[in-house]
């Protein structure tokens, strides 16, 4: 049987569960984005209760090296790749490169007056037409993430036209005509308005990680201005800074996230 977690022995037998796991994520046995085996199955292998492998992997967790989103299997986070566009661009191509069935649903479209500065990230005249999209995001049925999105008459009109639980806008658009070739991205917090807290079941002023992103197509036109909010938790964002080149990616992360004023 495997042994009680208290007293000393149970205190080396976690760190020696949470050493084993670090060097078979560092040594790429588990590969970034891939899903630990269930506590169960790990405390078989480890010869030790789950309350163990938990505190072990509790500890990983604090390191960073895998996420802490009850409910599911544990997701490593180390040595995150390098994403293309089209992954870091589109929530749904994301949740399938690591294994996750991505979800969306509508909560409403606004169809309004652009706002000055919202008129000037998408580069129209004062009081021009936007659409207003409320949507939330899920991984694999949680929900994770609430986007805001800003469109410009032309693009808002097909969002309109597609079905609330459309799993990929963006993919959407692109059969449409629409391209999305460049997008300048912003990390920092925002706080869970009321909106945040129904869509998301958390508390509201809950401190989310936010990314606000433009995006354009290859005139440079501003086809997007979208707002998304995370649940502490979800995702991390990474970038990766050399002579040559300089990527941005997205993967788990655990609870923690970066911070937010509005956009200059």
């Amino acid at each position: 049987m495997p042994e009680d977690q208290g007293g000393p022995l149970g205190d080396l037998r976690y760190r020696r569960v949470a050493a084993e796991l670090r060097r078979a994520i560092v040594a790429g046995e588990y590969a970034s984005g891939a899903k630990l085996p269930p506590e169960g199955t790990l405390a078989e292998r480890y010869g030790v209760s789950r309350g163990t492998v938990r505190h072990a992997l509790d500890v990983l967790r604090s390191d960073g090296l895998v996420t802490s989103r009850r409910g599911t299997r544990r997701t490593v986070l180390g040595g995150s790749p390098a994403q293309s566009f089209a992954e870091l661009l589109s929530f749904t191509n994301w949740a399938r490169s690591i294994g996750e069935q991505p979800g969306g649903r509508v909560d409403r479209i606004v169809r309004r007056p652009a706002e000055q500065a919202e008129a000037d990230q998408l580069g129209l005249a004062p009081r021009a037409e936007v659409y207003q999209v409320l949507r939330v995001r899920t991984l694999s049925g949680q929900p994770v993430m609430v986007e805001r999105t800003l469109y410009p008459a032309r693009v808002g009109v097909l969002v309109a036209e597609l079905p609330p639980d459309a799993v990929s806008h963006t993919e959407a658009l692109v059969g449409r005509g629409v391209l999305f070739t460049d997008a300048d991205h912003t990390i920092d917090l925002a706080w869970a308005d009321a909106d945040d807290a129904r869509l998301l079941d958390c508390p509201a002023g809950q401190v989310l990680l936010c990314e606000r992103r433009r995006t354009t197509d290859p005139a440079g036109v501003p086809v997007e201005w979208s707002e998304d909010r995370y649940l502490p938790g979800t995702v991390a964002f990474t970038v990766h800074n050399s002579v040559a080149a300089s990527t941005l990616g997205r993967r788990h992360s655990p609870r923690t996230a970066p911070g937010g004023a509005e956009e200059s």
